[in-house]
């Protein structure tokens, strides 16, 4: 009989460090991330390519990509925008009032992917606005979110929070005329800082009728909360321009996990970095579709033997509609 190999396949595999992969869940796509994508691709299905999205239609270079692909073209503005009857679409982040006024006198045909969790933000601070209140937006300066929270409401009637010490300093015109909302996307605790110095200085004002953070962001966060301590490293799958994706990087050290980081893709995984780890935690940000975490997962085989233990802190069951016209049967 001829000889066995040296070191069979399952030898070698014996022979690799063992790693403990921790893979949080709920983790990756939320509903309306599904659904802004969702749009998307219904639209060209409907109306052919090309089909123009106004800025990343979610925070993840990979899923734009792989729209582009299928002929989505993505601009900043709509003046990028040559003149056309194809569909304009809003990305999921929502956009100030200015932008569907502007599609509309262009005589643009356009689609709104606003989460509606989003939108939910945008009618409670006009609500509030209505009722004669000044809004504290909390939230991050530039992000598109909160770009397009603020152009819901006239100029001058947002004051944007966004740490406690902007909570601390913040003069306000009538203390008992004051209302907050926050971006969807924020750390809970950091958040829930803000508000208690909001509440502690202007014990009168006004906040939403339920909390303006998604599920999803408080769901993924304290999924990372549950496994951090475990980890000897913690990975963060998903795009450096993610609000919610960067938080679940802080989130982890925060809980114990210094040596939490962010990667884009299996192929940019430092994994010269993990040496000597034996635990490692792993999670992706609501932009991130579920391929990218399988991404990471092989290439974590080629240099360990992984055990996945899967830790689960919640399930998640919501879906949201896409607009009407992309509900129909597309005509043959």
């Amino acid at each position: 009989m001829p000889a066995e190999p040296a070191t069979s396949p399952r030898d070698a595999s014996r022979a690799l460090p063992r790693l403990t992969v921790l893979r949080a869940a709920p983790r990756g796509f939320c509903a309306g991330v599904d659904r802004a994508i969702q749009i998307v691709e219904l639209a060209l299905a409907r109306y052919g390519k090309p089909v123009f999205v106004r800025h990343e239609i979610v925070h993840n270079k990979f899923v734009v990509d792989q729209l582009k692909a299928k002929g989505a073209i993505f601009v900043e503005e709509l003046d990028e925008i040559p003149e056309t009857d194809q569909p304009v679409i809003f990305s999921a982040h929502g956009v100030p009032k200015s932008v569907p006024a502007a599609a509309r006198f262009r005589n643009l045909h356009f689609l709104d992917a606003t989460c509606p969790l989003v939108s939910k933000v945008h009618k409670e601070a006009e609500r509030q606005q209505a009722a004669g209140r000044h809004i504290l937006l909390i939230g991050h300066a530039g992000h598109p979110e909160v770009i397009g929270t603020t152009g819901q409401l006239p100029e001058g009637a947002v004051s944007l929070i966004e740490t406690v010490e902007d909570a601390r300093r913040f003069v306000a015109g009538d203390p008992d005329r004051l209302a907050w909302a926050t971006q969807t996307t924020l750390s809970v605790d950091d958040t829930a800082e803000i508000i208690a110095v909001l509440r502690e200085r202007f014990p009168t004002i006004a906040g939403p009728h339920k909390e303006d953070i998604c599920y999803a962001t408080t769901n993924r966060q304290a999924a990372v909360k549950a496994i951090a301590a475990r980890c000897d490293a913690l990975i963060v799958v998903g795009a450096p321009n993610s609000s919610n994706t960067l938080r679940l990087v802080e989130v982890a050290r925060r809980e114990g996990c210094a040596r939490a980081f962010l990667t884009q893709r299996g192929a940019e995984l430092d994994l010269d970095a993990l040496a000597g780890v034996r635990t490692v935690g792993l999670t992706a940000g609501a932009s991130a579709p579920e391929s990218l975490v399988e991404e990471i997962v092989a290439a974590l085989r080629t240099r360990f033997d992984v055990v996945i233990e899967d830790v689960v802190t919640a399930e998640e069951h919501i879906a949201f509609n896409v607009p009407r016209e992309l509900r129909q049967p597309v005509p043959q």
